[in-house]
This record gives C-alpha cells, sequence and structure tokens, in this order.
C-alpha cells in the first residue's frame, strides 16, 4: 500500500509529464527534419557540368554543338534560334565564348551560353517539347569617366606622349581618327603642345572590363585648339561636336593613313623624282610599308579603279557634288571595291604599294574640289551632321557640366566621374 501512494506521488507524475513532453517534442523535431530534408542515404547529389568552349579559327556553329553531342536537328533549331531572336548569325574566332551545362557528366547538354562580349550573354534552354529557347541578358556596366593630360616633349610623337601620359592604346586610336579630320600628325604636333582625353572605363563587379568611348578632346594644334565632345541627340544617335555644337566630323579626313610620316607635299612645281623634270604634285605623299591597308578618306561611291603609268593601281572616289578623292600606286586594290561600289568613311580600298612611277612603297592622296586639285592638309573641309536648335540648346548645357566636371578631374587626377 506504501508503494502504491509513492508511485502516485503529486509531485513525481509531475515530473514524469515533463520528460514525456520533452520526448515527445524531440520526436515532433526529428520528423520536421526529416520531412525537410529527406532521409539520409549517403549519396551526394549530383553536381551539374559546365564546359567552356572558346570558339577557334575554322570552327563553325555545327561543329562545336556537334562536339558537344547535340544532333543535327538541335543544331539547326539553336541556329535558327540565336538569327532569330539575337540577332547573331556568325561566330567570332578567339573572342566569342560558349558555356554548355548538363545535370550531370552522362546527361545530355540542357543549357547553352554564348558570350559574344563581357557585356552579353544568350541563354539557350531545351524545353519539354525539344525546342530551343533563347533569351539575351543584357550586363550592366559601371562606368567611368577618367581624365589624362600630356605635353608633346621634343622629339615625341603624340602616341608616345599619350602614352606617357597613362592614356590606353585603343582610346589613342580613337583620338587619331576623331583629330585627323582636323591634324596633320606629321607636321602639326610640335614640343610644348598640350593635349587631354575624357574616356570611359566600363566596370563589372568592380573589376574593370573594358575602356568605352572618348567623351572629350582637346588638343593645341597649330591652327588653333582643338576640342570635340561627344553627345547623343534626341534621335538617339551620337556624334561629336564643337563648342558651339557644329559637327566636328569632317567630311573628309587630311590623312587617310593614321601618323603616316609625309614625305611629299602639294606643290604647284616639284622636281619628280623618277621623270627628273618639274611638275606639279597635286596630292600628298605619305610614306608606309607595302601592304598597309588605305582606308577611304570618306564616305562616297567608286567611280574610277584601274592602272596607268603615273599613278599606278589607283581608285578615285566621289564624294558628294563637291570633293574627290585619288589614292595612287597601290600594290592591290581591295576585294569587293570596284567602280559603282559605295564605300564608308574607313573602309579599306586597297593597300599600299610601289606600282607606277614611284621610288618606293608611299600613299599618293589627291583631292579634288569642283574639279580642281587642293592641297589636302590646309583645304577647308566641311562639317556633316551639325546640330538643330533643340540639340544644340541640349548640348550647350551637356557641354558646361562636362567642362565642369574636366576642370575638377584636372585638378585632382585621381577622381573619375560616375556616368
Amino acid at each position: 500500500m506504501k508503494k502504491v501512494k509513492y508511485i502516485m506521488n503529486p509531485s513525481l507524475l509531475s515530473r514524469l509529464v515533463m520528460v514525456l513532453a520533452i520526448v515527445l517534442s524531440l520526436v515532433a523535431i526529428f520528423t520536421v527534419v526529416l520531412y525537410h530534408h529527406g532521409p539520409s542515404t549517403g549519396i551526394k547529389e549530383p553536381a551539374e557540368c559546365k564546359t567552356m568552349v572558346v570558339v577557334a579559327s575554322g570552327d563553325t556553329l555545327g561543329k562545336i554543338l556537334i562536339d558537344q553531342g547535340l544532333n543535327n536537328s538541335d543544331v539547326n533549331a539553336i541556329a535558327d534560334a540565336l538569327k532569330k531572336n539575337a540577332g547573331i548569325s556568325t561566330l567570332r574566332a578567339d573572342s566569342d565564348k560558349f558555356e554548355f551545362t548538363r545535370p550531370d557528366t552522362n546527361s545530355p547538354v540542357s543549357k547553352i551560353v554564348l558570350i559574344p562580349s563581357p557585356w552579353k550573354q544568350v541563354e539557350l534552354t531545351c524545353g519539354e517539347n525539344g525546342g530551343w529557347n533563347c533569351n539575351t541578358i543584357e550586363i550592366e556596366r559601371d562606368t567611368h569617366a577618367v581624365y589624362k593630360a600630356g605635353e608633346i616633349k621634343s622629339g615625341d610623337s603624340f602616341y608616345l606622349a599619350g602614352i606617357r601620359a597613362g592614356i590606353p592604346a585603343g582610346i589613342l586610336i580613337d583620338v587619331f581618327d576623331l583629330l585627323a579630320f582636323e591634324m596633320d600628325f606629321e607636321r602639326d604636333v610640335r614640343a610644348g603642345q598640350h593635349f587631354s582625353v575624357l574616356y570611359e572605363e566600363n566596370f563589372s563587379n568592380g573589376q574593370k572590363v573594358d575602356n568605352g568611348h572618348v567623351l572629350a578632346v582637346e588638343f593645341e594644334a597649330l591652327r588653333g585648339d582643338v576640342k570635340m565632345y561627344r553627345f547623343k541627340k534626341g534621335d538617339g544617335t551620337t556624334g561629336y561636336y564643337d563648342e558651339n555644337g557644329n559637327g566636328a566630323i569632317k567630311s573628309l579626313k587630311r590623312t587617310p593613313i593614321n601618323n603616316a610620316k609625309v614625305t611629299s607635299n602639294f606643290s604647284t612645281s616639284r622636281k619628280h623624282p623618277v621623270l627628273g623634270f618639274t611638275r606639279a604634285h597635286k596630292g600628298v605623299d605619305f610614306r608606309a610599308s607595302t601592304g598597309t591597308p588605305i582606308p577611304a578618306a570618306g564616305a562616297g561611291r567608286v567611280v574610277a579603279r584601274g592602272f596607268n603609268r603615273g599613278h599606278g593601281n589607283y581608285v578615285k572616289i566621289r564624294h558628294n557634288g563637291t570633293f574627290e578623292t585619288l589614292y595612287a600606286h597601290m600594290s592591290k586594290f581591295a576585294k569587293g571595291v570596284n567602280v559603282g561600289t559605295t564605300v564608308r568613311q574607313g573602309q579599306t580600298i586597297g593597300y599600299v604599294g610601289s606600282t607606277g612611277l614611284s621610288t618606293g612603297p608611299h600613299l599618293h592622296y589627291e583631292v579634288i574640289k569642283n574639279g580642281t586639285h587642293v592641297n589636302p592638309l590646309t583645304v577647308k573641309l566641311p562639317a556633316i551632321n551639325n546640330l538643330g536648335d533643340a540639340d544644340k540648346k541640349k548640348f550647350i548645357e551637356y557641354r558646361k557640366t562636362l567642362d565642369s566636371g574636366i576642370e575638377r578631374l584636372s585638378k585632382n587626377p585621381d577622381w573619375f566621374i560616375q556616368m
């Protein structure tokens, strides 16, 4: 009887209930864990398998895809999707990249990512019906405007001075192309001249990826300071303009080949190096190695292409009702450049040579204005793409803001403008 009384003691019963509650709580927690995570089998889920392929010379889309186990039906579907939805119909060797994803090493490709640039990805995924869906993803850029300034030293070229100032080579090439409309880099560059460039640097996830556009450039040229600003018009097109909003890009370049040395100037009376007697030299000669590409000085239509004793292989381009240009002594013509061909500014039309009456490889360049030969280095060239009144007003305000930023950066060269 005492034993029964002891067991039924209220204090003991209370402790037993508490222990039972704790046990039930632990069971419940363990059950929830199993519900969320499932039973442990000791076997890891297979990880996705990714393969990166860089397009090599001679590669085709079909070859790359078939090498990854896709069939001809997939190849045609993917090619069609890339062309229709991403505007991609060709691949670039040593530039474009593919990333192939499989659920595991033994499974077929389930996802393809084409990377044509650091700022764009094209994702292709295989749907349930076997078709391929295409989605283009633009990578967000973090753009900084960076300012660099330099001075031409004795014996310098603009290129060497620019590199010393910390301007990237690619940006310098763009600056060459801009300033070539106003300057001759052989004759107009002198010690003591100053220059500056404002250009973009593009970052992603805190890392610099590449350089962007030249935003502004200034050069103390012999014929006066040259200033150019990049500006987007109301219709979305961009161009370069002077301080007053007039088009800074002229219809013709003074020097078609960048940084080429002038070996013979325009002259009404020059002793011909081959013929030996004095006659007019109706153009400017630029020294360059055989095979150097010759770009068109302006957009236009080819009106003559052929060979004669004096010019050798030559091309003549009509740009408008006023101006024509002629390029002589070519080693060969560019493919597809024939009489009647429309060419864009900067398009290669031929290659430097020494055909005709020539003592060595060079480009003989002529500018004809209203039927009369003029000096390419001094002729006043018309601007194109001037701003209308509405755009000009916005440009002036933008230019003032940019000039203010440039002034601050010139005093604090380690700063940048967040674009």
